[in-house]
């Protein structure tokens, strides 16, 4: 057990040092993020009270868009290099393995998406609760996002056009996590009880937790099998 956890954190370290290298991965969908919530301000127009009404979902919609852009940095680069083959030969558990790539695109990815996100919600005016709403929804729903793209990611890899096939295999899978997380900030701002919508997400994590990383081992034994 404790040599299949050091090769966990081995993954980890060594994919997070990957991410300080390859900062495309990071900035790319940062500045992504950054443009598609600014063409939502500049499509609303001056009015900052209808603004502030469809800011948040607007955030939600950024960051789903932004994620999908770099799924393929999970498994992509091990898969030019070889190193997928090599962590098929490790002593720990595949899913194991994959968990742990997972938790470093996310760390990489969606952490400065969360901290942005956060930060544009207090600097345009929302109200505390919905900014804390927007946290808490972030938290719960962005490795979401990234524990069901690992699987469209590793179904896709090395497939030519594998960014549009990603995109047609995981959008309805977000979905849920989308329409939960901005029914929740729609009833923060209106003053009424978020529980039932933050236990959905919490439900919904812990599953894909579960199951994303049994699967998308799955894929990658069948893609490269």
């Amino acid at each position: 057990m404790r040599d299949a956890l050091n090769v966990a954190s081995a993954v980890v370290l060594r994919d997070l040092r990957r991410y300080v290298r390859r900062r495309q991965d990071v900035v790319q969908p940062l500045i992504f993020f950054v443009i598609i919530v600014t063409l939502f301000a500049i499509a609303v127009g001056p009015d900052a009270e209808i603004f502030a009404k469809i800011a948040p979902a607007g955030i939600w919609v950024a960051i789903l868009l932004a994620t999908t852009i770099n799924l393929d940095a999970i498994f992509l680069s091990d898969y030019h290099d070889g190193t997928i083959e090599q962590l098929f030969l490790s002593p720990a558990p595949l899913p194991l393995i994959v968990g742990s790539k997972i938790f470093s695109h996310w760390c990489a990815t969606a952490g400065p998406q969360i901290a942005i996100s956060v930060i544009v919600a207090a600097a345009i005016g929302l109200e505390l609760r919905v900014v804390g709403t927007l946290a808490a929804t972030l938290l719960l729903g962005s490795p979401i996002l990234s524990l069901f793209g690992s699987v469209s990611s590793a179904l896709t890899i090395g497939l030519r056009g594998g960014a549009m096939l990603q995109a047609l295999i995981i959008l309805p899978l977000y979905m849920p996590t989308l329409i939960f997380s901005t029914s929740a900030m729609h009833n923060a701002a209106l003053d009424l009880p978020i529980t039932a919508e933050i236990y959905f997400l919490a439900g919904l994590a812990v599953m894909a937790a579960s199951l994303a990383p049994f699967a998308s081992a799955t894929a990658l034994r069948i893609r490269l099998g």
